[in-house]
């Protein structure tokens, strides 16, 4: 890793709203594109920063990240993070960093699309994680979903919101 220039583009990278780092959003499921804002490329793996569009209500399975801290911005809609135990009622403006090894989880709960920024520090195996998550065709059975997760550093330790 450069540790004097973490960044790899020194002209910087725009990338537009409803818009992919890469044109590659992942759509998962029917309800929910995860969009790269930042990739774990751009940054030597010091970061990896995406924006959950949420058409419906739910999230993830609970779970620890082994590696990385995930922070959480909530752009528009509400949320509920659980971390640690302690629940965190986001609305826009709103964000709570979930720190590695803590068990932890979160569902969109508002009515109409929700929009919440999720950074990885370090960005590790997320991006290639997403990308897997993305091949999905229905929900994967608990075995599955596992193995997967922990391919990707991660492990599911409790169900959904």
């Amino acid at each position: 890793m450069n540790q004097n220039n973490e960044f790899t583009n020194n002209q910087g990278i725009f990338v537009p709203i409803d818009s992919d780092r890469h044109q590659q959003p992942c759509n998962v499921l029917g309800n929910l594109r995860i969009d790269a804002k930042v990739s774990s490329e751009d940054t030597n793996g010091g970061l990896f920063l995406l924006e959950n569009v949420s058409n419906g209500k739910g999230g993830p399975p609970r779970h620890i990240h082994h590696e990385q801290e995930e922070w959480f911005y909530a752009v528009a809609g509400e949320f509920i993070v659980e971390i640690g135990g302690q629940r965190h009622h986001l609305k826009p403006g709103d964000s709570v960093l979930a720190p590695r090894q803590v068990p932890h989880v979160w569902a969109h709960v508002g009515e109409g699309t929700g929009r919440l920024l999720v950074a990885f520090q370090p960005a590790g195996a997320m991006e290639a994680f997403f990308a897997e998550f993305a091949k999905l065709t229905g929900p994967a059975p608990k075995e599955d979903m596992q193995d997967l997760f922990r391919a990707h550093g991660m492990e599911i330790v409790g169900a959904p919101l």
